[in-house]
C-alpha cells in the first residue's frame, strides 16, 4: 500500500519539475521497509526507526526529512497518516561562504586556459571559452557544459533548457562575450566532430563535471591561486562572483532592489528570491544597505 502512495507521490512531484533523485531512492526504501513491518499506513515509529538507521546525522536528519514530506502529502488525504516531528536528529546544514574572485584574478584563469597542456587538439579553446562564459554569465557549470550549438542564437542570447529546477530560461549575453563566443563557434564548426554539444571532450563528447573540475584545479595551479584555509576555490565560485558582482551594481533604493533582485534572481535560474539574497552574505561593507533593503523585500517588510 505505500509503495502505491510513494510511486504517486514521486510522480506527482516529478510532473511539477522536481528531479529527486535521491529521494526516489530514498522513499522506495522507506516504502519496503514499512511493508516489511506490515504497515498499512505511514507511522511515525516506523519512520524514526527507518531514519535512525542511517550512518550519519545529516543521513538521519535527511532520512527523516524525505518521509515527513511525503507523511504531510498522505496525511491530507487521510489522517490516518502519522506525520513525523521535524526536531528530530536536527543537522542544520552549513552553507560555506564562496571564494569571490577579483577581475584580475578571473583574467589570470582565462590566460592560464589557454596554457593548458594539449591533451586533445582543442582543449585550450574549450576551456578558455568556458571558463570566460561562466564568468560573464554566472551559469550552472551543468548548464554550459549542456549547451548545444542550436541553443546560442544569432541575437546574442543563450538557450538555457532543463535546468536544475527542471525549468529553461533565456540568458542574455553582454556584446563581448557575444564576440568572444562568436569566435570560438566559428572554429568549433571546423572540428571534424559529430556531437553537437558547445564544449566538447577529447572523445569528442560532452565533458564531464569531474573533468571540468580537475582541469580547473589545474588552471588556478597555472594562476597562482592557491588554496583558501583548508580548501581550493571552486570553479562555481565563478557564479557567486559574477552574482556578488551584479548586487553591488544595484542602487540602495528598496524599489530599484526589488526590481534588481527579481531580475538577478531570473537571470541565474534561482527558484526562490531567497536563493539569490544569500549572496549577500560573501559581499564587502559597501553591500550593508543593500542587504537590509534586500532583507526587507524577502520578508516583506516595509512599504
Amino acid at each position: 500500500m505505500l509503495t502505491a502512495h510513494v510511486e504517486r507521490y514521486l510522480h506527482l512531484r516529478q510532473t511539477l519539475g522536481y528531479k529527486l533523485r535521491d529521494a526516489t531512492r530514498g522513499l522506495r526504501a522507506f516504502a519496503g521497509f514499512a511493508a516489511a513491518r506490515g504497515d498499512t499506513h505511514l507511522r511515525e515509529s516506523t519512520a524514526v526507526t527507518w531514519a535512525a538507521a542511517a550512518p550519519s546525522p545529516s543521513a538521519r536528519y535527511i532520512r527523516l526529512r524525505i518521509v515527513r514530506h511525503l507523511a504531510q502529502f498522505l496525511h491530507a488525504e487521510d489522517p490516518g497518516h502519522e506525520v513525523p516531528p521535524s526536531n528530530l536528529f536536527h543537522c542544520p546544514k552549513v552553507r560555506p561562504l564562496p571564494y569571490i574572485y577579483t577581475p584580475e584574478e578571473i583574467a589570470r584563469i582565462v590566460a592560464a586556459a589557454s596554457h593548458l597542456q594539449k591533451a586533445y587538439p582543442f582543449r585550450r579553446q574549450v576551456y578558455t571559452t568556458l571558463l570566460g562564459l561562466i564568468a560573464a554569465t554566472g551559469l550552472r557549470v551543468s548548464e554550459a557544459l549542456d549547451l548545444r550549438l542550436a541553443d546560442v542564437w544569432p541575437d546574442g542570447v543563450l538557450h538555457i533548457r532543463h535546468t536544475k529546477f527542471g525549468k529553461s530560461r533565456h540568458v542574455p549575453l553582454h556584446p563581448t562575450v557575444v564576440a568572444a563566443l562568436g569566435r570560438y563557434l566559428e572554429a568549433r564548426r571546423q572540428w571534424p566532430v559529430t556531437d553537437d554539444h558547445v564544449f566538447v571532450s577529447a572523445g569528442n563528447r560532452r565533458i564531464a563535471a569531474s573533468t571540468v573540475n580537475y582541469t580547473f584545479r589545474r588552471v588556478l595551479r597555472l594562476a597562482g591561486i592557491t588554496s583558501l584555509q583548508s580548501r581550493l576555490p571552486r570553479i562555481h565560485d565563478l557564479r557567486h562572483t559574477f552574482a556578488t558582482r551584479a548586487l553591488e551594481q544595484c542602487s540602495t533604493r528598496r524599489e530599484a532592489v526589488a526590481r534588481h533582485f527579481v531580475a538577478l534572481a531570473t537571470y541565474l535560474g534561482h527558484a526562490d528570491i531567497t536563493n539569490t539574497y544569500w549572496y549577500l552574505e560573501a559581499t564587502p561593507e559597501l553591500m550593508r544597505d543593500v542587504a537590509a533593503a534586500a532583507e526587507a523585500l524577502v520578508t516583506g517588510e516595509g512599504a
